[in-house]
């Protein structure tokens, strides 16, 4: 399927982003991705954290294409449409990140221990490679979006990719 198929089914609606929607979508993921290293707060907490850092991360995917989701079922296909913007490669990653959205749901609404600091490095690193990824391709794809945010870019991306959350 693709993005014009999804809208014509009525998950999608058609959408005009602007600079600073799209500026303010990075901070949001930049500032999620640092916090969640905080190693001073639960692993849930950091987990979710992190989980919002990527579905920002894809929110920016998504309305840079020119659609946002309906309500039902937002983050899901949200999350989803990350293979069809960034080519069937990152199919898996889509998958992960349901995972994550299903585990986040868990953690925030049912119960306490739901996530682990090693689920919560997991995802905090998956974050910062998608975050790489999504700079690398807003500069190819869209460049008209980046004009204004070339300071946010260079202070989000590309980074270091650590072992361990605690060296990013």
């Amino acid at each position: 399927m693709s993005l014009a198929e999804w809208e014509r089914n009525g998950w999608l609606q058609v959408y005009k982003t602007s600079r600073q929607e799209i500026r303010d979508l990075l901070a949001i993921a930049d500032r999620d991705l640092r916090d969640a290293q905080e190693h001073g707060i639960s692993a849930d907490w950091r987990f979710g954290i992190a989980y919002n850092a990527a579905l920002k991360l894809c929110t920016v995917l998504l309305h840079t294409e020119g659609f946002r989701t309906v309500q039902t079922s937002a983050h899901y296909r949200t999350l989803a449409s990350l293979p069809l913007i960034l080519g069937e490669s990152r199919k898996q990653d889509a998958e992960y990140l349901e995972t994550c959205r299903r585990k986040r749901n868990i953690v925030e609404y049912d119960r306490v221990g739901g996530a682990t600091d090693s689920e919560a490095d997991e995802l905090i690193r998956f974050g910062v490679e998608l975050q790489d990824e999504v700079a690398k391709w807003l500069g190819e794809k869209h460049p008209e979006l980046m004009k204004v945010d070339r300071q946010l870019m260079k202070a989000i991306g590309p980074r270091k990719i650590a072992k361990n959350t605690k060296e990013l």
